[in-house]
């Protein structure tokens, strides 16, 4: 796993400044600790740091072959695989890596080649021969690339956003309507970028960029179908679906430094290292955090899977009021990110640095499998949708909702205002705002006038809307996870894992996104998706073998961060000093005064706005980072 970055001059080839590659790639220095190098031919340079996991020392680079020099990050497992049938058309190999299969394949294959990677990867090669650089990014978005163009006409790449920033002609300039985005969701999307101009290179996406031609869109090289159903009965494919995940899993144990797995006891991750032990010959190394607060620690059940499969587990229990963490992670991620649960992430990603260089991760089977509480709940909706009218829906639900009262406090049952809204409401919109965390009312109480102009009526709910509504699918919970998938997944889930696990230099795996899977998943009737409100259905009936019942049923946590509670009391005073804020009123977005009375009603607990201000939070943080 490493660090790229690049310039390329698309017009003149006028001569790069190695410096300016140097600079890039020293910012990433935490992506690739091992080793550093740069590589520079008129109007293209390349460069590379290191983080070793194949080949150790065999495999530097940029790395070159005749005409061809690529700069990767990422994994190709099926490479020993590709290097035979490379072999035998022919390629001389001379490296025991991966890395080389990319230049060999591009040789034979062309853009084909990527159809034939397993793996998670951003490259970039540079073929001298046709005056072309060509960029991909994996099927998920598993690794990250920003790119620009900046004002000498050239074009720069980088794993992270930093990098580009550290590019003397990148000029930084916010983009406001990256912020009603980010407002919208808690991240940034992979389609916009806080900083204008820059945009990432959307995940299963190539750009190829010409010599005397200007920069051009990207091409999409794949796409997930949830349009097709797979046939067949619930034992053969539970089977198929454990053989699958069975394969995934050991082409991802394959490393030449030492390999270990997070275990939150969890249903993903302990099927994970269920699959692991299975596999291996030695225990596998696993490792948990817990929270001094009960209803957050999962502890007890990480043990339990650990001692089922033997494993080598450690655990360590850190504060619920972890907020120390807070600047680090906002240099770290760059845009503004208020998925607070990086702060764990965070902290098991440097457990687990302790002992391996590689851990495997359970993410991905959420996205796959209908895993989230709002899978069920949209199908739910959808189906009183399908049996009432839209006119007596929106009448009836519109109505109701509208005139009934917004309990954050109240149990759960009773907190029924935003079910009939999205009753009232188309379901693709109503799973629009369902993902979100600032309502668009919300939004439109905390931006100013001037704000809202600069939209230029843009709206962060209709990518989301229109994804659904582009996704080949056949019903309402495909097109919610296509979207997810799409959108929630590279944005939110992989951004987390990559910038927290890279940040101690650790390299985190997905078998579980695994794209044969992932696409197998997909063709399942919703039925073994999501069954009497369960969500992943299919997959806890075929892990029974691996996993004990009230493990495989147990009412899903994840890495809970309590930042409401933190805003009442230990916080309750950087709440409140958001409100006077100079980062944020000279900005002139935002309404000061809407923002203090929100401070004022969380605090007070009449309302519930934890989320929200923990958003404002980071986002003054990188903010301040971005743009002084």
């Amino acid at each position: 796993m490493c660090g790229i970055a690049g310039i390329f001059h698309p017009g003149i080839p006028k001569p790069v400044d190695p410096t300016r590659i140097q600079r890039m790639l020293d910012v990433q220095a935490h992506r690739g600790p091992d080793g550093q190098g740069v590589w520079t031919a008129p109007g293209v340079a390349l460069g590379h740091r290191r983080l070793s996991i194949i080949d150790l020392v065999g495999s530097p680079q940029p790395m070159a072959d005749g005409a061809l020099t690529v700069t990767y990050n990422g994994e190709i497992y099926n490479f020993a695989a590709l290097r035979a049938e490379l072999t035998q058309k022919g390629a001389r190999f001379r490296t025991n890596g991966d890395t080389e299969v990319l230049l060999h394949g591009w040789r034979h294959w062309g853009p084909a080649m990527l159809d034939r990677l397993d793996g998670m990867f951003a490259f970039a090669i540079h073929d001298a021969e046709a005056s072309t650089l060509f960029l991909a990014r994996d099927r998920f978005g598993v690794k990250p690339l920003h790119y620009a163009e900046l004002s000498d006409g050239s074009i720069a790449f980088a794993s992270e956003l930093k990098g580009l920033l550290a590019h003397p002609l990148l000029r930084r300039v916010p983009d406001v309507s990256a912020v009603e985005d980010y407002l919208a969701y808690g991240y940034v999307p992979d389609d916009t970028c806080l900083v204008s101009g820059v945009r990432k290179l959307a995940a299963g996406h190539t750009l190829l960029l010409r010599r005397g031609h200007s920069l051009p869109p990207p091409s999409q090289w794949w796409d997930i179908s949830f349009a097709d159903r797979a046939t067949g009965k619930t034992d053969a494919l539970a089977e198929e679906l454990i053989d699958r995940m069975r394969a995934a899993v050991r082409s991802r144990m394959i490393a030449d430094v030492p390999l270990g797995a997070f275990l939150s006891g969890g249903v993903d991750s302990s099927a994970v290292v269920a699959l692991m032990a299975e596999a291996s010959s030695r225990a596998v190394r696993t490792c948990t955090i817990g929270f001094d607060e009960a209803d957050h620690d999962e502890r007890r059940f990480a043990a339990t899977v650990a001692k089922r499969f033997a494993t080598d587990h450690v655990d360590r229990v850190v504060d619920a009021e972890d907020f120390g963490l807070i600047d680090r992670l906002a240099g770290q991620f760059d845009e503004p990110f208020a998925d607070a649960s990086a702060l764990a992430t965070w902290r098991v990603c440097a457990l687990a640095r302790e002992s391996v260089t590689v851990a495997l991760s359970g993410d991905g089977a959420d996205e796959a499998l209908a895993g989230y509480r709002r899978h069920k709940f949209h199908a739910a909706e959808d189906r009183v949708r399908s049996m009432v009218p839209g006119a007596m829906r929106r009448s009836l639900f519109g109505t109701i909702g509208g005139i009934y009262p917004k309990a954050d406090w109240a149990p759960r049952p009773l907190r029924a205002k935003s079910t009939l809204l999205a009753l009232a409401s188309d379901g693709d919109e109503a799973y629009a705002r369902a993902v979100g965390v600032t309502t668009p009312e919300w939004r439109a109480r905390l931006f100013t006038p001037v704000a809202r102009a600069a939209f230029s009526g843009h709206h962060a709910e209709d990518r989301y809307v229109a994804a659904m509504r582009a996704a080949p699918a056949r019903d309402a919970l495909d097109r919610a996870q296509y979207a997810d998938v799409k959108i929630w997944l590279p944005g939110d889930i992989l951004t987390k894992v990559d910038r927290t696990s890279m940040s101690v230099g650790l390299e985190a795996r997905e078998p579980l996104l695994d794209h044969r899977l992932v696409e197998f998943c997909a063709t399942l009737p919703t039925s073994l998706r999501l069954r009497g409100g369960e969500g992943k259905w299919l997959m806890k009936h075929a892990l029974k073998p691996y996993l004990p019942n009230d493990l495989l049923h147990r009412r899903k946590m994840g890495f809970v961060t309590p930042v409401s509670t933190w805003f009442r009391n230990t916080l309750a005073e950087e709440a409140a000093a958001l409100s006077r804020s100079r980062t944020l009123a000279e900005t002139g977005w935002f309404d000061m005064p809407t923002l203090a009375t929100m401070a004022a009603d969380h605090r007070a607990g009449r309302a519930e706005h934890g989320r929200t201000l923990w958003q404002f939070m980071m986002l003054e943080r990188s903010l301040g980072r971005l743009f002084g």
